[in-house]
Parts: structure tokens; sequence; C-alpha cells
């Protein structure tokens, strides 16, 4: 019984590892479809398109009348055009080639584009801040880059990537800037303590929000118009923290936003790179009020707060077995599935020949062995063994009961066995004699 319970545990084993597999697969596959809880802070209240559609702008001559200013002068500058660029570096890049220049003011609706467009004498358009020659258009990816577009006007960068495509462009350095004067600074902290807000003359912002969900607290804004390319920009957000020190402050320098206040360092530069990655292109070819720059940027801080990147702690997720288990499900399969093939293949590699347990088979066996070992021995064993194995033989020509022959060859083979084990001949010994012989 012993025997035959250690021989049927591997096979045992063997299809519960299959089943195992089985079971873990079709878990496995079932997942692929669970749906899985939303956990967020809500809704975002942000503006969705914060910056609408171009606004109507002015309207330019005929094309005609273009192709003639064109043709007269090398750079032609419309009335309300805002590109400046650096006179030195583009006609170095220029050089000796007839390059022709037409500058339009931003707002254009789809005709002026259009118009503006068609004066093919005009190697490069400039619409707004927006630079194109042909079909190359210039675009810009960085800060140090937008700063210029949208705070001053510079498109010097744009030019030189549209006159001298091949050419490896240097790093732009970082806009030189200056602390405001005092009388600068006493004026714009005598507005901000008064209602929050210092509006310089030029600047286009109205009504900012008194508070938002991009901030907490109450925000102080700072606008001042497009700021001159040839000149540092008046850094006010140095002072005005120190006079603030636990307020937020947003600065608008055209349409150029900065942040100084609490959590600059977390956020700042990833809603500066949402907005202008995503408005850029719109807002170069148009001149928006700057509550409306201001809003699409209070709507991108909102987005960040609300996505908890920060100054929010992690939301709690409660323990999820499935999720936590899903990724080791198909090493489970795979431990499940090598186990069953190491357990098919291993008898197939190391199979034993089976005992010979026919009566009439087990006597021929066991007849064969007595012959091989009086050969080499007459000890009384070998004499008991041979008449038992004679008695056997009469037994199953009379039919008697098998018990009874059974009982006869058990008992010859116990004296086979003594006899081989006196002659030290283990491969004499019945139990192996009878298995090499069926192999």
């Amino acid at each position: 019984m012993a025997e035959r319970s250690r021989r049927a545990w591997p096979e045992l084993l063997r299809w519960t590892l299959l089943a195992a597999a089985v079971a873990v697969l079709v878990v496995f596959l079932l997942a692929q479809h669970q749906q899985t809880a939303n956990i967020s802070y809500g809704q975002s209240p942000a503006q969705r398109d914060a910056i609408p559609s171009e606004p109507s702008g002015p309207i330019v001559p005929s094309v005609e009348e273009m192709t003639a200013m064109v043709k007269a002068n090398r750079v032609v500058r419309l009335p309300g055009s805002i590109a400046t660029w650096d006179d030195k570096q583009v006609q170095a890049a220029i050089g000796t080639s007839d390059v022709r220049i037409l500058v339009a003011p931003p707002g254009l609706d789809k005709e002026g584009r259009k118009r503006v467009n068609a004066v093919d004498v005009a190697n490069v358009q400039v619409i707004g801040t927006e630079v194109s020659g042909g079909i190359l258009q210039a675009s810009t990816d960085r800060a140090t880059e937008w700063i210029r577009q949208f705070g001053t006007g510079d498109v010097t960068r744009q030019l030189l990537a549209i006159l001298a495509p091949k050419t490896d462009q240097p790093e732009l350095p970082a806009l030189p800037r200056r602390d405001p004067a005092p009388a600068e600074l006493a004026t714009a902290l005598t507005s901000l303590h008064a209602d929050g807000r210092y509006v310089a003359p030029g600047a286009t912002l109205t009504d900012p929000p008194a508070t938002t969900p991009a901030f907490p607290g109450k925000p102080l804004y700072v606008a001042l118009p497009r700021q001159p390319a040839d000149q540092p920009l008046v850094d006010y957000g140095p002072a005005l923290t120190k006079e603030f020190p636990d307020r937020p402050i947003v600065l608008l320098y055209g349409s150029w936003i900065e942040y100084a206040g609490p959590s600059a360092a977390e956020f700042s530069d990833i809603a500066t790179a949402r907005l202008y990655g995503q408005f850029g292109d719109r807002m170069s070819k148009s001149t928006y009020p700057q509550g409306v720059v201001l809003r699409a940027y209070l709507s991108g801080v909102t987005d960040i707060r609300y996505a908890g990147l920060f100054d929010r702690p992690l939301p709690y997720v409660p323990f999820d077995p499935v999720r936590v288990t899903l990724p080791a499900l198909p090493w489970i399969f795979a431990a499940c599935a090598v186990g069953f093939l190491v357990l098919s293949v291993r008898p197939a590699l190391h199979r034993k020949p089976r005992a010979i347990t026919g009566t009439p088979a087990r006597l021929a066996g066991l007849t064969a062995l007595a012959v091989e070992i009086s050969g080499l021995t007459h000890d009384a064993s070998l004499t008991r063994g041979i008449g038992r194995l004679t008695a056997a033989q009469e037994a199953l020509d009379q039919k008697l009961p098998d018990q009874h022959v059974r009982e006869l060859l058990d008992a010859a083979e116990t004296e086979l066995d003594t006899a081989a084990g006196q002659l030290g001949r283990d491969d004499y010994r019945p139990a192996t004699y009878l298995r090499e012989r069926l192999a």
C-alpha cells in the first residue's frame, strides 16, 4: 500500500499543477476587463477652452498693394505690427541674399492671413510673432524663447531658423533683468496694498479674480505692457515676495506670465510649459487681452492642483487583492506549467522497468533465475526454492486457486533471494532480475 501511495503522488501533483495553471490563466484573462475605481479629488473647475478662437483684427492692404510695397523695400511693416528682432544677427544670416520680409499685425482674420501669404515676393512673412517662409514655419519650445516672443515681441530666433535652417542655432541666454527702481516699486506697492493689483500704463489687464481655485488665499497681480526687446526686464518678483511672503503673486509682461510666491518651484515651470506649449501657436498669431491669457494660466494651475501634484496629500486607495496579485499571475501560471511539464517528462526519462506480476510470467521468470543460479551454487535455499517452483507449476497445471500459487511463488522468491544474497550477486535477486528481464 505504501509503495502504491508513493507512486501515485507525483501523478496527483502533476494534474493538480495543470488544474492550477488553467485556473490562473482564466483569472488573468477575466481580470483584463475589470474596471478599477477612479480616485481623484474631484472634477477640476478650470475653464476648458481658456483661450478662444482668434478675435477679429485689423485689415491689411490688398495683395497688389503689399506686393508693390515689398518690391520697394526689403522690410515692410504694416500698421499695428509688433514683431522686433536683432538687426545685426538677421543681416548676418541674410548676407548678400535678396531676402524681403513682410511684417503684419496680430489678430488677422482668415482672409487677411491669405492676403499676406499670397505676397510671393516676400521670402519671409511675420504675422504677430508667428514667422514663416515658404513651406517652413518657425516655432519655439522653451521658456527662454517664449519669454522673448510673448514678453517683448522678439522673433530673432525664429527668423534665424527660417533664414538659416541648416545652421545650428546657439542657445539663447536668459533675458537680462533688473530690479525695479525705488519709484517703480513704491508705485506698485501702493496699488497692491490698495486693491491687490497693479496695472501699469499700457497694460490691458482688467478685473482679475480676487480669489481663484488655482491658489489658496487672495493672489496679487502685477500687469505690465509688452517690454522693450533691447532693455532688461523689470523683475518685480523678488522685491514683492519680501513684502508679501505668503501671498501668491502673478506677474504679466505683455502675454508672458510668471509666478512668484509660495510653492513656486513645485509647479510654476509645469504651468508655464502647459500654457505656452498648448496655446503658444494661437497666441503668436493674435494679441489677446491680458485677462484672457491670465484666465488660461489660472486654469492650468487649477488643473495641476486638482491633479494632486503639490500641496495636497495623496488620496487613500483601499487595498485591492486582485490588483496586488494580478502582476504575479503570469509567473504563477509559468511555474505551474513548468512543473506539469517536468512531471510529465520525468517518467519517460527515468522510467524503471516494472516487475513481472502476472502469475505465469512470474513463474517463468523465477524458474529462469533458478536455472542461472544453479550453475553457481548448490545452497539449500536454492534447492528449497526450486522445490517451491515445481510445486507452483503443478498447482498452476491443476488449476488450483491463484492465491495458493502466489504463496508458493512468494516462498520460492524468498529462497532465491537468500541464495543470491549468499552469492553476493544483487543482480540475481528476484526483484532486480525480474525487472531487468522485462526490460
